[in-house]
Formats: C-alpha cells, structure tokens, sequence
C-alpha cells in the first residue's frame, strides 16, 4: 500500500509537471536530425530526479553526497532543456556532480580509503569518471526514440533489483523500487507512438545517475567489473557508433543520426516501439545469461557478439542513411 501511494504520487507529479511545461513552452520542437516529426512537451523524464527526492525524505536522508550530486545534474540538465548553456558550464558541473557520487561510493566501503594506497584510491577515480562519463553521455545519446530510455531503464533496474536480492543487500532496496516506479509513470507518457513527452536531458542524465550508482555500489562492494553487464547493450552501441563516426572523419561533437536504434526507426521505418522492445529484449537475454554464469568471460562474450551483431547491422543497412542524406 505504500509503493501505491507512491505511485500515484508520482504519476500526479507528472501531471503537475505537463501543465507547467505546457504553460511555459517546454517543448521539443523536431529538426533534421531529429526522429520524431510533432512537437512534444519536454523534461518528463523529471519524474526519475523527483523520485529519488520522495526516496530520500524516505530514507531518513541517506546517502547524502548522491543525493546532492544528482540534485547538481538534475536541475542543470533541467535548465539547459529550457535555455541551452555553453558546454563548458554544463560539463564542470557534471564533473563535480560524478566526483561527489565518486565520494559516496568510498564512503560505503571505507576499506578501500583506509588502505592508504594512494595509487589504487587515484585509479578507481579515474576508472570510476571514465565509465560515469560514458554512461551519461551514452543515455543521453540515445534518448531519441519513443519508449527507449524508459523501457531500456526499465530493464537494467529489474536486473539490479534481482541481483540486490540475490546479495541480500537491502539499503537501496527504497530507492530501486521508487525509480521502478517513476520509470514505469514515464513510460506510460513515452512507450507509445505518440508520445505525451520526452525524456529531456533532465531524465536521460537522472537516470543514467542513478543506474551507474546502483551499479558503482554492486562493482565496489563485490570488487567486480563484469555487472557493467548489465548496461552492455547501450554501451556497445554507443562506443561503437563513436568509432564508426571516427573511421567516418566526423566531428564527434556534432549531432548526428548514425546510431542503430535511429537507422532502425528512420531509415528502416520500424515504429519507435518496437525499436525500444528490441533494446530491451537484447538486454534481457544478455542479463540473464549473465545471472546464469557471472563473471568476466561472460562479459566479453556478450560483448563480442554485440559488437559483430552491430557490423552486420550496418553493414546491410547503412547505405541507406546515406542514401537519405
């Protein structure tokens, strides 16, 4: 009864939310580049960043230094959907958001800050910004599509709440279920044809946040790499998408319409739905084989087979982005 009322709070949050962006113009308006041809109300991926607030009033304030660096990366990410700011505002302030998160992470196993090896602590805050900066940026790189950053979210949280279960690490347990939930309000605005709203980047950065803290919290306590896993399937499109712009000459800071999912809805035609389902089986198959045998060979297994899956991919259908162009 609790989570009931939870979620209906939150899908009358998202309701407020809808009538003040329509009042104050919030929309996305389609350009080339984009996937969607109407104008559509913007930031209603908020709902994720107003959920971890519901969850730490919940919590008892817990685990502060993340809930004040999502709070950083949230409202920035909301005022560069309303009004675009200079990147380099934008990217100092997720850093500093990435490193407070970082901070969080040490605090919840101390051990690795009271071995006093100052070349160790330096390398997992290094490996730690590295895989946080991708994941951000991978989110937001492919919210394009209807239903995509939902059901995808959706996904990697049931695989993080299973394996919370397995571990019999309860403490997050409050803040998983509320994003379920939140992603689930979403989805139900988003995961359709027409789509109510999007993501913006408050809700493509905000959740990426969170599932990179959940996963952090998973890789620090079981000193384990592989749960990134659990993400495999964004992250093989997105790097592999950065090299094939690479061996392309493009400039990477330009936008583009070269990842899978956009060449499966553009140039295929394939509705947004089912272009998301796609997304989410693939990782579903992959997170289960995972379950069934944890560990790094499994990693690079899937990861193998993803990376030949996405060549073949391109390799029959790219001509058509081009032939569009």
């Amino acid at each position: 009864m609790f989570y009931l009322f939870i979620f209906i709070l939150l899908f009358l949050l998202e309701i407020v939310y809808f009538k003040i962006a329509d009042k104050y113009n919030i929309i996305d308006k389609p350009n080339e580049r984009s996937s969607h041809t109407i104008i559509t109300l913007r930031g209603g991926g908020i709902i994720f960043y107003l959920g971890t607030i519901l969850w730490w009033f919940i919590s008892g304030f817990s685990y502060p230094w993340f809930f004040i660096s999502i709070s950083i990366v949230s409202i920035i990410s909301f005022i560069d959907d309303i009004h675009s700011l200079t990147p380099k505002i934008r990217l100092s302030l997720q850093l500093i958001s990435m490193l407070l998160m970082i901070l969080q992470l040490f605090l919840c196993e101390k051990e690795i800050l009271e071995s006093n090896n100052l070349i160790i602590i330096l390398g997992i805050i290094l490996i730690a910004l590295f895989v946080c900066t991708g994941a951000i940026n991978v989110f937001n790189f492919m919210d394009g599509i209807n239903g995509i950053t939902g059901g995808y979210s959706l996904i990697v949280l049931l695989s993080l709440a299973y394996q919370y279960h397995q571990l019999q690490f309860y403490k997050l347990t409050s803040l998983i279920i509320i994003s379920i939930l939140s992603v689930i309000v979403f989805c139900f605005f988003n995961f359709r044809n027409k789509a109510k709203c999007f993501a913006g980047d408050v809700g493509s950065v905000s959740i990426a946040f969170i599932l990179v803290f959940l996963l952090g919290i998973l890789v620090f306590h079981t000193k384990d790499l592989s749960w990134l896993t659990l993400m495999a399937v964004y992250g093989v499109d997105g790097v592999m998408t950065i090299f094939h712009r690479i061996m392309l000459h493009e400039n990477l800071s330009q936008p583009h319409r070269k990842h899978a999912y956009q060449l499966m809805a553009n140039e295929l035609k394939i509705p947004h739905v089912v272009v998301s389902s796609i997304y989410m089986v693939l990782q579903s198959i992959i997170s289960i084989i995972y379950f069934a045998y944890p560990g790094y060979l499994t990693m690079f297994i899937c990861l193998m087979v993803l990376c030949v899956l996405y060549v073949l991919f391109m390799k029959n259908y790219f001509h058509l982005h081009h032939y569009s162009d």
